[in-house]
């Protein structure tokens, strides 16, 4: 297993501080072994074992601690009450226990522990009992690998194996970046019944289950409309419009519901439009992408017709991972793909498989027309040896760009 670097960096200032700290992100995307990591950093710092409670509420030994009161019980039995050292306790998966909140704000007010949880749901921070913690916690989302992690693991697990760039990332198109795919036979028949399994995980456990779905079909549907419409504007009047041509009928209203589940379980990435002359987000006609791509194979297998979807889901996920919010742009009639902000900087992308291919040359350069800050603009595609700057408009190939992360 690689170490997650760049995740760990972001949560080591915070260890020993009187925050609790929440890791959020898609059921499998490796928030155990995050976790696992921060414990091993606490004891590189000399925090004896003793002084680590960990709680995994996906192992069947933890079952009995059902809701709040059980957890407060179980981590009080495993503290010295006449030790004064910081006991660091981890919950993984702390949704599942009902009214968590209620333990974990006491044991932060008890000055003793320093609290780690994490969470498959974006709503598991979001609940009227959440306000307990609200101000007390910091968040870090959690995303499955990206390209240069897949590269890194593959080459590490597979070192008589082909592993040649290209090859990888026709890979990693295919079947994303599940930490769980590396610890499987790397057989297509395998890898898809493993990603197709995560997703029904996921499906049942943190969409029908957790907002009790009753019609578990038209979610569904509804989510292989997504996946079929995957990088494209869509809303949910679309969606109700299509269903009703199919003679199902459903409410828009519906619909919107559905979709937030599966945004609220990181099935699904939702992508804002902006309104780069009015700088102003705009309220209707949002992209939403797979959570990870192997999502989307384990719906629809690999389909060549969606590679440039698959390629502007992969860079919107690369985006993330480096910390920034992403959003899409709209040029008066033209759309720029991403714009990409952190802090004070600011990034445009537009993304596409070949500037060779019909019209692709013009309409990608042209979607930056009219825009006349000094972020940076790039083009990227998987062509090789384009020219590298036009206008000011740099262009990159996309695979230098995820793997070396040069932008």
């Amino acid at each position: 297993m690689i170490k997650r670097e760049k995740y760990l960096k972001k949560i080591k200032p915070f260890i020993d501080k009187p925050l609790i700290k929440a890791i959020t992100g898609i059921r499998r995307c490796g928030k155990s072994v995050l976790l696992q990591q921060i414990c091993d950093e606490l004891l590189e710092r000399g925090v004896s074992t003793g002084q680590i409670i960990s709680i995994n509420k996906e192992l069947y030994e933890y079952d009995f601690i059902k809701n709040y009161t059980d957890l407060h019980r179980y981590v009080s039995s495993k503290r010295d009450l006449n030790s004064k050292k910081t006991y660091y306790v981890f919950v993984d998966e702390v949704q599942e226990i009902d009214q968590w909140e209620k333990c974990i704000n006491s044991l932060l007010a008890e000055n003793h522990y320093d609290l780690y949880i994490s969470g498959s749901s974006a709503r598991f921070l979001s609940s009227e009992l959440a306000t307990l913690i609200s101000g007390r916690y910091v968040e870090f989302q959690i995303y499955t690998f990206s390209f240069s992690e897949f590269v890194e693991l593959y080459i590490q697990k597979n070192t008589e194996g082909k592993t040649d760039r290209d090859f990888l990332f026709s890979e990693y198109q295919k079947y994303g970046g599940f930490p769980g795919l590396f610890s499987i036979e790397w057989e297509e028949i395998v890898l898809r019944q493993y990603l197709q399994s995560v997703f029904n995980t996921i499906l049942l456990k943190d969409v029908i289950t957790r907002n009790k779905v009753r019609d578990a079909a038209m979610l569904q549907r509804i989510l292989f409309f997504l996946a079929d419409n995957c990088g494209n504007i869509t809303t949910a009047k679309n969606i109700s419009d299509f269903l009703k041509s199919q003679k199902m009928k459903i409410s828009p209203e519906t619909v919107q519901n559905y979709i937030q589940f599966a945004l609220d379980a990181y099935l699904l990435i939702q992508s804002k439009r902006y309104d780069i002359k009015g700088k102003r987000l705009l309220e209707l006609h949002e992209k939403y992408y797979m959570g990870d791509l192997g999502l989307l194979y384990a719906m629809k297998g690999f389909e060549p017709d969606m590679i440039s979807a698959r390629l502007e889901n992969i860079v919107l996920h690369e985006m993330l991972t480096r910390g920034y919010q992403v959003k899409v742009g709209k040029n008066t009639q033209r759309e720029v793909d991403f714009i990409c902000e952190k802090g004070n900087d600011k990034i445009y992308l537009q993304v596409c498989k070949s500037l060779y291919e019909g019209n692709a040359y013009e309409r990608e350069y042209k979607a930056y027309e009219g825009i006349e800050d000094f972020f940076p603009k790039y083009v990227l595609s998987l062509d090789q040896g384009f020219d590298t700057d036009k206008n000011g408009i740099k262009w990159m190939n996309i695979k230098d760009f995820l793997f070396e992360n040069k932008i």
